[in-house]
Order: structure tokens, then C-alpha cells, then sequence
């Protein structure tokens, strides 16, 4: 049998496995840089395409179609209308709201690739609770093993939340990093913990993840390089759409061999300026979608 470190050799060691604890000021400055203004995120990217192959000229052009289609709302009638129906959305994951730290919590269990697997949620942020694609993207890996293997796979989920699919692919045998932003990481390691000590193939690894941010620095390219990339659920009107997409573009590059799968419940327009952005940049292919529960599932490489 090829060993671990043969088969992802491509990959930087693993650092141990650790839980993540952040202060009321990190807290504070990771959610002030998760808001800065689509302007000035904008402005930032065009800074910082120099290594781009494509000319400076037609670059400038696409940026500025991308932040057409994808700058945040201002504060008007139609974004509250937004946030107020993924509000409810949240709602209906419970009876009643918790107020929650994580010690009043709400717990799933779902059977996914022949485990239990125990899910803690909390209602603090919407990045704690289990959102329908994340369930849609878990039985879609668990169902399509042969088409998507995720045995002795480098994989990186961005915007993990609960570790809910992050938890299926290491389950699969897939060696995973799950990420998200530093409040989130208590609770995501939480569950990984729980649900994989002692049945996956590899332990899992957590990160901090902030998204279009330090990513050549935290995770420099080829140092950091995967099989494959999952997002569930990442597309919201949270104005960092356009950080997103940068970063799928950072993991899932032009010679990379990298393959994105993305699930999203469509949601608002937002979501569907986003999928237009999204095309533009990748390969991409519709490979399942469940009207029921307004789920698409996409898979992508990069553009060569």
C-alpha cells in the first residue's frame, strides 16, 4: 500500500491537530476585514494580478465586470430583505432560537458512508449550523464514489462551518483541511474530533481561513496544493462575494489538477451573479440538481 506522506507528497506536513481559541480583539479585527467595502476589495485585486498571463488591459475589464456583478447591496430595503429571509432560514433549523456560546446547543445526526455522525450546531452565526448543501454535497460524495474518489486525497474545504462535509470526505479516506474564520474553528474541530477519531483514514487538519486574505502567505502555491476543493453553501449576502471567488481561483489554478465542487441553495440574485462570475472563471459542469431543495451542485477545474 502507498504510504501517506508517497501519496500526497505535494502537500506541506501536517501540523498537529489543535483547538483553535480567539480573543474578543482577533474576534473583532477578522470581522471588521470580513466587511471592508467591494471598492476597496476591488481595488486591492487589481494590486495584486501582476502574475496574471492575460494582458493588464483585459484584466482591468474583467475586474471591473466581476465587481459590477458582485459588490454588495447597500444597506436598502431589498438587502434587508436578504438578510432577514436567511434569518428565517435559520429559524426553521429550530423550534426556537438558542441563545448560545456553545453551551446551549442543537445536535443532528445524519448516516452518511456507513457512520453515525453527530453534528453540534449553535446559533450564534450562520457558519455554525448545517445548511442544506453541505447535505446535499455530503450524499453526492457518498454516492459517487467511483466518479469521485475521495480515497487518499489531499482535499480543502473553504467556509466549513459545522465540518459536516468535511467530516463525509475523511470519512471516504480523503486527507482533509477544513477552514473557516477563527470563530467558527472551536466548534468545527469540535466535530471533527467527534466524528472521526479513530474511523478516518487520516486525521484531519483546521485552519483559519479568511477568505481572499493572506491566502500566498498561509498558503503559499505549490507548497499547498489539493485533489480536490469543496464549498457549501459559501454564497450569501455576507458582501465578501468577491473574496470567494478569489480564493477558489488561488486553490484551483491553471495547472494545478485541482477539481472544485461547489453546492449552493439558490437563494437571491446575489447567488445568481456569483454562478455568472463563477462560469466565467472555471471549467464548469451542473452536475446535479435537486429542485426540491433549490440545491446545485457544480464541478470545475481551471481554465488553462
Amino acid at each position: 500500500m502507498t504510504s501517506h506522506a508517497g501519496k500526497l507528497s505535494h502537500l506541506s506536513a501536517p501540523t498537529p491537530f489543535r483547538l483553535y481559541v480567539t480573543s474578543d480583539a482577533a474576534f473583532k479585527n477578522t470581522r471588521t476585514k470580513r466587511k471592508e467595502e467591494p471598492q476597496a476589495i476591488a481595488a486591492s485585486r487589481k494590486s495584486n494580478m501582476s502574475d496574471r498571463s492575460i494582458t493588464k488591459e483585459k484584466k482591468e475589464e474583467d475586474d471591473e465586470q466581476e465587481a459590477k456583478l458582485l459588490v454588495e447591496q447597500s444597506p436598502t430595503d431589498g438587502a434587508l430583505t436578504d438578510q432577514n429571509a436567511m434569518a428565517r432560514e435559520a429559524l426553521d433549523r429550530r423550534n426556537i432560537w438558542e441563545p448560545s456560546v456553545y453551551y446551549a446547543l442543537g445536535r443532528e445526526t445524519f448516516l452518511i458512508a456507513g457512520h453515525d455522525i453527530s453534528i453540534r450546531e449553535s446559533m450564534d452565526t450562520y457558519g455554525a449550523l448545517i445548511w442544506p448543501g453541505a447535505v446535499a454535497l455530503s450524499r453526492f460524495l457518498e454516492n459517487n464514489q467511483q466518479q469521485v474518489s475521495m480515497m487518499d486525497k489531499a482535499v480543502l474545504e473553504i467556509g466549513a462551518g459545522t465540518g459536516l462535509l468535511s467530516t463525509v470526505a475523511g470519512l471516504l479516506g480523503a486527507w482533509v483541511t477544513a477552514t473557516d474564520l477563527p470563530d467558527i474553528l472551536p466548534n468545527l474541530t469540535f466535530n471533527l474530533l467527534r466524528n472521526t477519531k479513530g474511523r478516518s483514514r487520516y486525521a484531519p487538519q483546521v485552519a483559519a481561513l479568511t477568505w481572499g486574505q493572506d491566502l500566498g502567505r498561509d498558503f503559499p502555491y505549490p507548497s499547498f496544493r489539493y485533489d480536490y476543493v469543496l464549498a457549501a453553501d459559501v454564497v450569501y449576502p455576507h458582501g465578501c462575494l468577491q473574496q470567494l471567488l478569489e480564493t477558489m481561483r488561488h486553490f484551483c489554478r491553471a495547472g494545478s489538477r485541482t477539481t472544485l465542487l461547489w453546492a449552493n441553495k439558490v437563494r437571491f440574485q446575489s447567488d445568481l451573479r456569483f454562478t455568472e462570475c463563477f462560469r466565467r472563471s472555471f471549467n464548469s459542469t451542473l452536475v446535479l440538481e435537486l429542485p426540491q431543495q433549490e440545491v446545485r451542485i457544480y464541478k470545475a477545474t481551471a481554465k488553462e
